[in-house]
């Protein structure tokens, strides 16, 4: 696709998104996460370099189909000039218009991704015709990998697997049938920055998580009032009761 294509495939995406942002109803602001006072809250999207990966295959894809087509093309006009000529206007129609549209999908899956973090989850959010929304809790995670391939690097980008344990509807089984739940963050620029901030707040997590359940006993046994006694007495009287009941 030359740069003239590039640039009506840039405008055509400008009017399609908003029409597709009005009738799907696609949110243009990050998704939310449950907030305590004071806790901070990061929204993100993949880096622009994500973008610049995902156009280098898209790049590479419709070299290879639109060559695959032009070879075609010739080998029919070879055999025949008139069918050649008949089938310039058709061929060229399928080498552009898909690249237009596989163009315009490709920006429209880098503006609808969406990763959102707090202290204690992160939420991702993909799509346009479906919208996706995945919550992790930071207390169920059990790995965080960061995966770059060469062509990744060389743009500056990486991949942030979250792993947790759950019971079902993931990818993947752990030991003892335990199914692994994957969150993966695409293209981001600082994925060791975010994997050590969220090794860091799922430390902080288990270890609230602990004083929360002390402080909790604590709380349930300071809770006991006089008609709690009060109950527990006539349940002790009551079974008295029955039990010389039965013994007579």
């Amino acid at each position: 696709m030359s740069g003239r294509a590039e640039r009506a495939a840039a405008w055509v995406y400008e009017g399609l998104w908003g029409v597709l942002a009005q009738w799907f109803r696609v949110p243009k602001e990050p998704p939310t996460l449950p907030v305590g006072a004071g806790e901070e809250v990061m929204s993100f999207r993949p880096a622009a370099g994500f973008l610049s990966y995902l156009k280098l295959w898209f790049w590479i894809l419709c070299l290879l189909i639109d060559v695959g087509i032009f070879i075609i093309w010739v080998v029919i006009f070879v055999k025949s000039a008139l069918a050649g000529v008949l089938l310039a206007l058709p061929a060229l129609f399928i080498a552009v218009v898909p690249d237009i549209f596989s163009f315009v999908a490709i920006h429209l899956r880098y503006d609808t991704t969406w990763y959102v973090m707090t202290g204690r989850s992160l939420r991702i959010r993909r799509g346009v015709w479906v919208i996706h929304e995945t919550t992790i809790t930071f207390e169920n995670v059990q790995n965080v990998k960061v995966h770059s391939g060469p062509v990744q690097r060389y743009f500056g980008i990486a991949n942030l697997v979250v792993e947790t344990a759950g019971a079902g509807g993931g990818e993947g089984h752990g030991k003892g049938g335990a199914v692994a739940n994957r969150g993966i963050i695409e293209g981001v620029a600082n994925a060791p920055d975010l994997r050590d901030r969220i090794m860091q707040r799922l430390r902080q997590s288990k270890t609230a998580g602990l004083g929360d359940e002390d402080d909790h006993d604590l709380r349930a046994g300071a809770a006991w009032t006089r008609d709690h006694l009060q109950a527990l007495r006539e349940i002790r009287e009551e079974t008295a009761a029955l039990r010389k009941a039965d013994a007579a």
